[in-house]
């Protein structure tokens, strides 16, 4: 089994999960049909199932033409069923699926919008994100609230240290300026910008990234930390509190 990242519209990343031996595929979050259908048709792939983490257009905009051209399932949260498009199949959180590609769960992590979801695949090692948690960054609050924002981060926090992170955008550089303004003595977080420069110097994709490296780099997963707080001026100790700061200070960013 393979992911093959793909990048559609301006910075979004869709992704392709195909099993090599019976040639059946099924892509997360596809923003537009067209990048989709050429590499399904070149690598001769059977598209089964379309699974969306949340409704915005970006990530859902290949919806209708995917499953016209393939006849494939689209697989979302429930909660969010009367906005995906063509819906077939809809998960409540904490639920598992199967298919004949592979077994996976969804947990609800509201915030960005008030239906997002993530999806881990376990035998994949791979937990698909959305808008919710990038690379270095988080999504901005649309639908929710800071606390619900940083209440799903936190679920995210929870699965396996060196789970990869695949989210929905190349926001990566720019993610990783603004965590350098509060965290620029962070020996993890330089580390990881150098490598960050590395891929994109070479025309390669940020992502993924791992669970392990956004808990050492990304400071919206690290908004307990003492210094952090202390760089804001946050007395209080206040996690909750921290967050909401960083999410306004990048929103100006």
């Amino acid at each position: 089994m393979k992911i093959k990242v793909i990048k559609c519209l301006t910075d979004n990343y869709s992704y392709i999960i195909f099993d090599e031996k019976t040639s059946f595929a099924a892509v997360v979050d596809p923003s537009e049909a067209d990048p989709i259908i050429n590499q399904i048709e070149q690598n001769n792939l059977v598209l089964k199932y379309i699974l969306n983490t949340h409704h915005h257009y970006d990530h859902v905009g290949g919806n209708k033409k995917l499953k016209e051209k393939y006849n494939c399932k689209v697989i979302g949260f429930e909660k969010d069923k009367h906005r995906i498009p063509d819906i077939d199949i809809s998960l409540k959180d904490n639920e598992k699926s199967k298919n004949e590609l592979f077994e996976f769960e969804v947990r609800h992590i509201p915030g960005h919008t008030s239906g997002h979801i993530c999806i881990y695949i376990k035998q994949l090692n791979a937990l698909f994100t959305g808008d919710t948690l990038f690379s270095l960054g988080c999504g901005r609050i649309f639908e929710g609230t800071y606390k619900e924002m940083y209440d799903s981060l936190n679920v995210i926090k929870k699965f396996p240290q060196y789970t990869k992170i695949y989210c929905g955008h190349e926001y990566t550089k720019k993610n990783s300026d603004f965590c350098l303004t509060i965290d620029k003595k962070n020996p993890n977080l330089i580390q990881k910008i150098d490598e960050i420069k590395r891929n994109l110097k070479n025309g390669t994709p940020t992502v993924p990234s791992t669970l392990h490296d956004e808990l050492k780099c990304n400071i919206f997963l690290r908004s307990d930390n003492a210094d952090i707080q202390k760089q804001l001026g946050i007395n209080s100790g206040n996690p909750i509190e921290t967050f909401t700061k960083l999410r306004d200070l990048k929103d100006n960013f």
